[in-house]
């Protein structure tokens, strides 16, 4: 009988547990949001999101409590001696942020460390080639987003990017990119999207684009787009999201549809901070 009575409790508890969590992480995350966002803070992004300005001033303060959950509840850690620092967090925070305006919300719930080199790192990832033969390689790389719990960026790509916007590449969207495209687990240029319609006018947009980015890849024509999206399915998503935000004028005049397609996605128009 008191072995019923406890597993009874236990089974209570953990339910009650489930129920909860939401409610419990929904109201911590608005008692940071409601917090008052420091200056200094406010300050930092003015000066690397050139745009900031001109976003409206619900934006602002949507990004302002999105970044503060963000630095909450994500860990930064510095690899090969870099000192994680307020810059650091900030820069990574704001440009992350800026996907998840207009209550995207989640948080990229996949993500709990954020690495962060000092410039290129080598990695030596393998590759399967039959039962008996495995190939390891050598790359060099800016920045990977790992569909588990870790997202690895390159600060002295950071830092370029932020002094070269609008030139349509930019690490930090394109990783944060393939967050989105991983929160249902698989990495397939399809992020998760509200209905039925929304996929069916996904796939057909985004599957003559990427094939057009193919064939221009293919011929050597100069593309809006860096090519790099020709890649795969994902990768071509993640270069678009950089398009879309860095590039905003030419991705429209040139790939309209597209464009429509992510400003129905991410609910902004970068159009009209230009």
């Amino acid at each position: 009988m008191v072995e019923a009575i406890i597993v009874l409790v236990i089974i209570v508890g953990i339910c009650a547990g489930v129920l909860l969590s939401p409610l419990l992480t929904k109201w911590r995350r608005n008692r940071i949001q409601n917090k008052s966002f420091p200056r200094r803070w406010q300050m930092f992004i003015e000066q690397i999101l050139p745009f900031y300005y001109r976003l409206p001033q619900s934006q602002q303060q949507n990004l302002q409590g999105y970044m503060a959950v963000f630095l909450a509840e994500k860990q930064f850690i510095g690899c090969i001696g870099l000192q994680i620092t307020e810059e650091i967090k900030l820069t990574i925070a704001a440009q992350a942020c800026l996907l998840l305006l207009n209550n995207r919300g989640n948080y990229y719930p996949n993500l709990v460390s954020i690495l962060v080199y000092p410039s290129a790192y080598r990695v030596k990832p393998t590759k399967r080639i039959s039962d008996y033969i495995v190939e390891e390689r050598d790359e060099v790389r800016l920045g990977e987003s790992w569909t588990r719990d870790q997202l690895v960026l390159s600060w002295q790509q950071i830092e370029y990017d932020i002094q070269n916007w609008q030139d349509g590449h930019n690490v930090v969207l394109h990783e944060f990119a393939h967050q989105l495209d991983q929160t249902d687990g698989m990495i397939n240029g399809v992020p998760k999207l509200d209905s039925k319609a929304d996929y069916q006018m996904w796939a057909q947009v985004f599957t003559q684009e990427y094939e057009q980015l193919q064939r221009d890849a293919q011929r050597g024509r100069k593309t809006v787009m860096n090519t790099y999206g020709a890649t795969d399915p994902a990768e071509f998503f993640a270069v678009a999201t950089e398009t879309f935000f860095e590039k905003p004028e030419q991705m429209v005049r040139k790939h309209t549809a597209l464009y429509r397609q992510l400003k129905h996605y991410y609910k902004l128009d970068p159009l009209e901070w230009t």
